[in-house]
C-alpha cells in the first residue's frame, strides 16, 4: 500500500473511528454522516486528495437502517491514489452537510443524488432537481420507487410476484 494512503486511513481511523474495508485493492472508509465534511476536509488539506472523483448512492431498500449509502471518491493527484468514504444513512434520516465549499464539483453531484435518490445536503447553495422535472415526485433510482404498473422484483419478495407475473405462451 503505498505510504500516503496509509497515513491518511491511519489519521481518519483516529480521528473519526471508522472502519476499513478493503475490496481489490481499493480502500474504502466507513464515516458518520457528522465527520464527513471534516474527514474531507483533512483529506484535501493534510493528504492532497485534490479531486472528488464522485460521488454516488446506493439504495439498500427494504433495510431501513442503513437505507442507503453515500460514496465520496477522492482523488489525489500528486500521489496517484484513490481513497473512498462511504456514509450509511438510516431511513429516517437522508441528510448530510455539503462538502462543495471543499469541492465545488460536488455541487452537481449532489444535486443529482438528492434529484435521484432523496438525500439531501444540508447547506448546498442551490438543492434543486437537476435532472428530472421540477414538478416531479418522488426519487427514480430508489427501489421503492413505483415502475408504472408493475412491482419490482427482488430475492425477497420473487415468490409472491412471480405468481402475479404473467406467463409466455406458446
Amino acid at each position: 500500500m503505498n505510504e500516503q494512503l496509509q497515513k491518511s486511513i491511519q489519521a481518519l481511523q483516529e480521528k473519526f473511528s471508522c472502519e476499513e474495508g478493503v475490496d481489490r485493492g481499493e480502500h474504502t472508509l466507513f464515516v458518520g454522516s457528522k465527520d464527513v465534511l471534516d474527514a474531507s476536509r483533512i483529506l484535501r488539506d493534510d493528504f492532497g486528495f485534490d479531486l472528488l472523483a464522485s460521488l454516488t448512492a446506493t439504495d439498500y431498500w427494504p433495510e431501513e437502517d442503513p437505507r442507503m449509502h453515500v460514496s465520496y471518491q477522492f482523488y489525489s493527484i500528486k500521489h496517484n491514489i484513490h481513497l473512498r468514504l462511504r456514509v450509511p444513512l438510516p431511513g429516517d434520516d437522508l441528510n448530510l452537510p455539503t462538502i462543495e465549499e471543499l469541492y465545488p464539483n460536488a455541487n452537481w453531484h449532489e444535486r443529482e443524488i438528492y434529484d435521484m435518490f432523496g438525500v439531501y445536503f444540508d447547506g448546498h447553495s442551490d438543492m434543486r432537481r437537476i435532472l428530472m422535472p421540477y414538478e416531479w415526485e418522488g426519487h427514480p433510482l430508489r427501489k421503492d420507487y413505483p415502475l408504472g404498473s408493475e412491482e419490482p422484483q427482488f430475492t425477497f419478495n420473487f415468490d409472491a410476484i412471480d405468481l402475479r407475473k404473467p406467463k409466455a405462451t406458446e
